[in-house]
């Protein structure tokens, strides 16, 4: 072993930890230098170098979590490798706590635990760091992917430059063989990691790494790093590859190697579990009366009718069926309650489809109907005038329209000068108005008096616009008119209050 190789021979351990591994200093970067301005690392020139070091530092074994704090994962394992390969997709790297959890499906803490676990080996640094503000939307933390000194050191790389902006110049004949190793890794991608629940045989085609973690191969060429030379076929020599940044989309650059369309391969199918779930939850968003319940419980409650088949309709056909409560008080009992027997009554499709229906033509008749109403409404309220409800006023309409039709027709108008009870002298009554005698006289305007006793004076506006104001004082008298004619002004008044005691 020549004098070069010993150093590297004595700094990089086996990819499993070791006995060794104890008196190796320790890979921990504190939280003061987990910084872009503070952080001793070099920048990583792309998403590739930056994967060698992490799978270097997986399987270093230099770095044990739990020499610096009691909880949290115990090792840098395939999970943070998976971690960081999803962080090496994104340029700029700007990910999200939400992004990670939907990606990897680890929880909340467990992201931040990986992360945190990627800053203090010196892989990842702070350009930027995130914001909660109470009442803001949350801002996404900028990282930039670091290459440690120690990855540096271990395998003899040589740089030029000053601080993060150093650059690869070469690399020592004892470290081609082991970058060789870290490029084939590199180069594949790292699924994600199982369950303990799932099976434990790896898919076809699969192969384990050094670290424990299933593997399939990205890309059939070969990659290259930035130092040219190898004795690998692997790692060949050649300049870095660095896609343009038109060619990235969302941030993720596309690998060189076409993808099978998730729409060509076939979406996934729900089981049993999934479809109660999945119908529960949209019938707590489109039942009002569900809103707020729990999903579980309520996937509990349609269980027989999911597996049934039913959808969402097939539900509102039964339950316009059954009828629905004005009051509910605990609505997964009531829902029990409802869908009872419910998969054994419309056991066929084709009573469903006939339930389904009937309830559609139901509810398009409901529409119509409430249209009409509308309607007729906005008609009674918007119309110019309106028919008298009292059969004296329409009477009265009525001979005003006749006399209207003998003055147009040229007959001379009729008078008479008879006397009303109470001692009032009744006005001379022209047109239709001198048909009517003293009793009806005097019951419409007893009439009125009782309307405008309790604040009503739609009689006589009825009769002004129906008849003029001169035949309205014929038959009610200027004493009436002017009763009404002072209410129709205190109703704009906010001194005055009418209605019924």
């Amino acid at each position: 072993m020549s004098a070069v190789a010993a150093p590297a021979a004595v700094t990089i351990p086996a990819p499993r930890p070791s006995a060794e591994a104890d008196v190796l200093p320790g890979l921990y970067v504190p939280d003061s230098r987990q910084w872009l301005s503070t952080s001793s690392g070099r920048v990583a020139p792309e998403g590739y170098s930056w994967m060698q070091a992490v799978h270097w530092v997986a399987g270093s074994g230099l770095y044990e979590p739990r020499r610096h704090r009691s909880h949290g994962p115990r090792s840098f394992g395939p999970t943070t490798v998976f971690v960081a390969q999803l962080l090496a997709e994104l340029s700029p790297c700007r990910p999200g706590i939400e992004y990670l959890m939907r990606r990897s499906g680890l929880s909340e803490r467990a992201v931040e635990y990986h992360l945190q676990m990627l800053r203090e080996t010196g892989l990842l640094v702070w350009e930027l760091r995130g914001t909660r503000v109470s009442g803001e939307q949350a801002q996404a933390s900028v990282y930039v992917q670091m290459l440690p000194t120690e990855f540096d050191v271990a395998l003899g790389i040589r740089t030029a430059g000053e601080g993060t902006a150093r650059r690869m110049t070469g690399i020592a004949e004892a470290g081609r063989e082991l970058m060789a190793r870290l490029a084939k890794k590199a180069s594949r991608r790292v699924r994600r990691p199982r369950s303990k629940t799932s099976s434990k045989a790896p898919s076809k085609g699969a192969r384990r790494g050094a670290d424990g973690a299933s593997a399939t191969a990205v890309s059939g060429g070969a990659r290259c790093t930035p130092m040219g030379g190898s004795s690998s076929s692997v790692f060949t020599a050649g300049t870095t590859y660095s896609p343009p940044e038109s060619k990235l989309a969302s941030g993720a650059s596309k690998s060189p190697t076409p993808k099978t369309s998730k729409a060509k391969a076939g979406r996934r199918t729900l089981n049993r579990v999934g479809r109660r779930y999945q119908l529960a939850r949209e019938l707590t968003e489109e039942l009002d009366w569900l809103r707020g319940c729990s999903v579980p419980r309520i996937a509990w409650v349609i269980r027989h009718i999911a597996d049934a088949g039913w959808t969402t309709t097939d539900v509102h056909a039964w339950l316009a069926f059954r009828g629905e409560a004005a009051r509910v008080r605990r609505a997964s009992g009531l829902l029990a309650t409802l869908l009872k027997d419910a998969e054994n009554i419309l056991d066929t499709p084709a009573k469903r489809d006939l339930a389904r229906d009937q309830w559609r033509a139901g509810q398009e008749a409901a529409r119509r109907e409430h249209i009409q109403q509308v309607r007729a409404r906005q008609e009674r309220f918007e119309g110019d005038w309106q028919a008298p409800t009292s059969r004296t006023v329409q009477r009265q309409v009525d001979a005003a329209f006749a006399a209207v039709r003998e003055a147009a027709s040229g007959r001379p108008p009729t008078a008479n000068g008879q006397f009303l009870a109470g001692g009032e002298e009744a006005p001379e009554l022209h047109g239709g108005l001198a048909d009517l005698d003293e009793d009806e006289v005097a019951r419409a305007r007893a009439e009125a008096r009782q309307c405008l006793a309790l604040g009503d004076t739609g009689l006589i506006e009825v009769a002004i616009a129906a008849m003029g104001p001169e035949a309205a004082e014929q038959l009610y008298g200027p004493k009436l008119l002017r009763r009404a004619k002072q209410l129709a002004g205190g109703f704009h008044s906010t001194h005055m209050t009418l209605g019924y005691r």
